[in-house]
């Protein structure tokens, strides 16, 4: 969220700003269901240039809740398949009285290059391998609601980092907030050093399943990937997934999130998808919460009624 009125990516707000949509969030969250006219009249069009299931329909219950109309965009009936351009397609909804984009693509800083040339308010849902802020968002709601804070926790993300634009996301809010992160995963799929924020550790993955109160799992993004992994899918549960022997060695209270979707008997387990340590679903409902903040904050701004005790909520 920035002053233009977009929300691009997690790495320029401020903690202030990350708390504004988490206790909003965490206001929508305690009213699952609720039906609001906070956005009534409001044209919102969501643009999913890659394939989504979680985002995407998150996004349409949070708007249809918030009163929105909803326009879905799907490319391959559009224009773009007649070579207009995102930003033609954006300027066209824009003329047509569409105050809001949601965007899913494969260019990393597409958002960027067109936050300065648009006048509706464009928001991130997932840029190449670069950040998906509202994937942060609803975990950290979610680790908000399990431990009652953020600041004081330990996270460990594993897996494939490289890849992974939701740890572009929490490289610049975890830290914000307090929470000590560690990541874990194959040489190959590390993240550049110049990537990792001071303060966030690299570290094997005994030490992230002994120490974290949070196991956060990635998927191996084969799609993103320009060569074979070599290994089996067996061997890569073995070597570097959460195998049920891992699992043991967790410490008493951690638990196990993933943003999804779930690689079972990759990354995960499958008997740990669902287990009682899991979040993973509890991530899923929170997605509906968090996108509501962020359209209701930035589509309302200013209008906003906000709770004292809620604002003042310790993260």
């Amino acid at each position: 969220m920035n002053n233009t009125g977009h929300l691009i990516g997690v790495k320029d707000m401020t903690k202030e700003q990350l708390v504004q949509l988490l206790t909003r969030a965490a206001y929508w969250a305690e009213r699952p269901g609720e039906q609001a006219n906070v956005l009534h009249g409001r044209f919102v069009a969501n643009l999913f240039f890659e394939a989504s299931t979680r985002t995407r329909f998150s996004f349409e219950v949070a708007q249809k809740r918030l009163g929105a109309h909803v326009l879905n965009f799907i490319p391959e009936t559009s224009s773009a398949v007649k070579g207009e351009t995102v930003y033609d397609t954006i300027k066209t909804l824009e003329a047509m009285g569409v105050e809001a984009a949601v965007i899913r693509t494969k260019k990393e800083g597409l958002l960027q290059e067109l936050a300065t040339s648009v006048d509706l308010q464009l928001i991130n849902a997932g840029d190449g391998t670069n950040e998906h802020p509202t994937q942060c968002l609803l975990d950290l709601l979610t680790m908000k609601q399990q431990f009652g804070r953020l600041d004081g926790l330990t996270v460990a993300i594993i897996g494939d980092l490289r890849h992974s634009r939701v740890l572009g996301s929490h490289l610049h809010a975890m830290p914000k907030l307090g929470i000590k992160l560690l990541l874990s995963g194959p040489t190959s799929m590390m993240p550049q050093p110049a990537q990792i924020p001071n303060g966030v550790r690299i570290v094997g993955m005994d030490e992230a399943m002994q120490t974290a109160d949070v196991v956060m799992m990635l998927r191996v993004q084969l799609e993103r990937h320009t060569e074979s992994l070599y290994i089996s899918k067996e061997e890569y549960h073995q070597a570097h997934g959460l195998t049920l022997d891992r699992a043991k060695s967790m410490k008493p209270g951690a638990v196990i999130m993933h943003p999804a979707p779930v690689n079972r008997g990759v990354e995960i387990h499958t008997d740990l998808v669902e287990s009682p340590i899991s979040l993973i679903q509890k991530q899923v409902t929170n997605g509906v919460a968090a996108r509501m903040a962020v359209l209701e904050t930035l589509l309302k701004g200013s209008e906003l009624k906000w709770e004292p005790s809620l604002v003042t909520a310790n993260y």
